[in-house]
């Protein structure tokens, strides 16, 4: 079975460890593309050394959206000139992200220079003419508008977690929906794939988070085959047919 992930982080430290030994252990169970996305400059960096070590990682560039109000608007800037001059798969973990608490400290004042660091996303996606991969937890109505105003075809909306009046706008707007492993025990996701055409829907782990198995914390690629048979189970469909479908539509948005 052909499988891909189109958004994790595998360069991360939970995998520092053992990640020679898991690469040639997920492609044998058949992961065909992990595309891993830089949240901050270090991770940029990690991810590039990842794509250039590893075939099947092809690299995506951005910031985390709360890291982005982190940095001066010089630092991001220069971040930026740096993403433009390398060529990355997609513009990715990018967005926006209202959560409020322990996961994001900021809060409502950091929203307009949330907002801003975006905007400078989707203009650099649009100059480079690659695909953008969007975060956009508690924060999906500003998200869809932003990108409503732009020129961007090539859109994924990542464990998008909007209402269901929401989920077919951007259907409507011929975007596309990553799904993570967890639909295995999320309505949200479920009713994602339920809606959704096949043509625009993805599998994505978000790893090291999102494990579709309760004994097992860290994430993998190779999970996206849980996925995989959720959606066939909820379309009614051959696994193989699912992930078949799956890979061409990496292949139209990708490649």
């Amino acid at each position: 079975m052909i499988l891909v992930d189109i958004h994790c982080h595998i360069d991360f430290e939970d995998y520092a460890k053992d990640l020679d030994k898991l690469i040639p252990k997920w492609q044998k169970l058949g992961v065909k593309a992990i595309i891993n996305h830089g949240v901050d400059v270090a991770g940029n960096r990690r991810t590039l050394e990842l794509s250039k070590k590893y075939d099947v990682v092809k690299p995506a560039f951005g910031f985390y959206p709360v890291h982005c109000t982190e940095v001066s608007e010089a630092k991001f800037d220069e971040e930026l000139e740096w993403i433009r001059k390398q060529k990355p798969i997609a513009i990715g973990e990018v967005g926006l992200d209202y959560m409020k608490g322990d996961d994001n400290p900021h809060g409502d004042k950091h929203k307009v220079p949330m907002k801003k660091c975006f905007e400078k996303f989707i203009s650099l996606a649009e100059k480079l003419k690659v695909p953008i991969i969007v975060h956009s937890r508690r924060a999906e109505l500003d998200a869809i508008e932003m990108l409503e105003s732009s020129k961007l075809k090539k859109i994924v909306m990542h464990s998008f977690t909007g209402r269901k009046h929401l989920i077919k706008r951007s259907l409507d707007n011929g975007w596309s929906f990553s799904i993570p492993c967890a639909i295995v025990r999320m309505q949200q996701f479920q009713i994602m794939a339920e809606i959704a055409p096949l043509s625009q829907l993805f599998t994505e782990t978000d790893c090291p988070y999102l494990s579709p198995y309760p004994d097992i914390r860290r994430n993998e690629p190779a999970f996206v085959i849980e996925t995989i048979k959720k959606i066939a189970q909820i379309k009614k469909m051959d696994q193989d047919e699912v992930a078949n479908n799956i890979f061409m539509n990496y292949q139209k948005m990708f490649l």
